[in-house]
C-alpha cells in the first residue's frame, strides 16, 4: 500500500514555510524536501500533527499552477 500520510510530522525536521508567511502565528502549511516517496505537508499550526504526503508529480503540477496564477482567490 502506497504511504499518504505521516502520523507524526514533528519526527522529520526541515520543514519550511513560504517565503510570503509571516512569523504571527497565522495559517500556514510547510513543506519538507528531499523526503524520498514525495513532498510532506503540514499545517504549520499543528506541527505534531500529521503530514499529507503528495506524489512529486502532483506537487510540481501544482506549484507550476500556482506560479501561473491559475488559482482564484
Amino acid at each position: 500500500m502506497t504511504e499518504r500520510t505521516i502520523r507524526t510530522a514533528s519526527t522529520l525536521s526541515g520543514w519550511r514555510k513560504s517565503s510570503y508567511s509571516d512569523n504571527q502565528g497565522g495559517s500556514c502549511v510547510e513543506v519538507l524536501d528531499g523526503y524520498p516517496s514525495g513532498v510532506p505537508v503540514r499545517d504549520s499550526k499543528v506541527p505534531h500533527g500529521p503530514a499529507l504526503l503528495i506524489p512529486a508529480t502532483g506537487w510540481t503540477s501544482f506549484v507550476t499552477a500556482v506560479k501561473a496564477s491559475a488559482f482564484r482567490a
